[in-house]
């Protein structure tokens, strides 16, 4: 496999800049014979002629057009990538993160907050999406790290690592109405009450678990892929709902929800995804330990 030397591609760029080997050779500092023998080793390595000699000249081949156009991009590149790794400190610290769409959003803006409270600041790319299809972009490093509240599956076969955040009991809340009539007699109250519930997720099997366990029968209404959409029908009162524990008074004090009782043996784990066993990145350090000293510590 031929690869292409960098050297041979500047000396063909300082050339094609300055239209003959002498000039080129003077900007390079280096002897004409030098210049020339790297132009010869890359027009080896490319298979064309990059050049051909006019009354004024050197002059650019089809081929040598289309290669200067590469040069010019990549030692564009090249500058815009010292300059950017030069900047004072206080420049903004670029994160991209993937949300799992199972992850309530309560729970992940909770996650993510202290990165905004760094002292440098942060510019954070958020790209939502299913677990399997964020992992894929993991593994391509797209994504600096995955927010999901389930493990990434082996099955996928891509190599990453796990890093707990914490776990969470689970909150049953709804709109006041509906709440003041289901807290009196919690949880057997339950039984024939409108539910709005995820679709498959970890928070569903959990719960469901839970109903089960205690012999509990609520009447789905509605399943929801979007818990922001679930949020907007529970606030119209047709039904209850349930969340992670460490959410439940961010949702009482911006929806107006009533929480109606708790199930801490009801357990939701959540975890960041990262394509390295030791987290280094600045924004993501703050995530675990904001999340693992404070969010989810003694959480209910």
């Amino acid at each position: 496999m031929a690869f292409l030397n960098y050297h041979h591609l500047r000396y063909f760029w300082a050339v094609a800049q300055e239209g003959s080997l002498r000039k080129a050779a003077a900007k390079m500092r280096v002897s004409q014979p030098t210049i020339s023998a790297q132009l010869a080793a890359l027009e080896s390595v490319l298979g064309e002629r990059l050049f051909r000699r006019s009354p004024r000249g050197l002059s650019l081949t089809d081929a040598g057009r289309q290669a200067f156009s590469y040069a010019q991009e990549i030692f564009s590149l090249g500058e815009e990538l010292l300059h950017s790794l030069k900047q004072p400190v206080d420049r903004p610290l670029r994160i991209h993160i993937g949300i799992a769409d199972s992850v309530p959003k309560l729970v992940s803006h909770h996650i993510i907050k202290p990165i905004f409270h760094l002292e440098q600041p942060v510019q954070a790319a958020c790209l939502q999406g299913k677990t399997t299809d964020l992992l894929a972009q993991l593994a391509v490093f797209r994504l600096d790290v995955v927010l999901a509240n389930e493990p990434a599956p082996t099955s996928l076969h891509v190599k990453v690592f796990n890093h707990l955040l914490g776990e969470s009991g689970v909150t049953f809340c709804a709109a006041p109405a509906l709440a003041h009539q289901l807290r009196r007699g919690f949880p057997r109250s339950f039984n024939e009450a409108p539910v709005l519930l995820p679709t498959s997720s970890p928070l569903r099997r959990s719960i469901d678990a839970w109903f089960d366990s205690r012999k509990l029968r609520p009447r789905p209404v509605a399943e929801y892929d979007d818990a922001a959409l679930m949020k907007v029908a529970a606030v119209d009162g047709l039904g209850f709902f349930a969340l992670p524990s460490v959410a439940a008074q961010e949702a009482v004090t911006r929806y107006g929800f009533q929480i109606i009782g708790r199930a801490p043996e009801c357990r939701e784990q959540f975890y960041v995804i990262s394509p390295e066993r030791k987290l280094s990145h600045p924004a993501v350090l703050a995530i675990t330990s904001s999340a693992r000293n404070q969010l989810f510590a003694g959480s209910k």
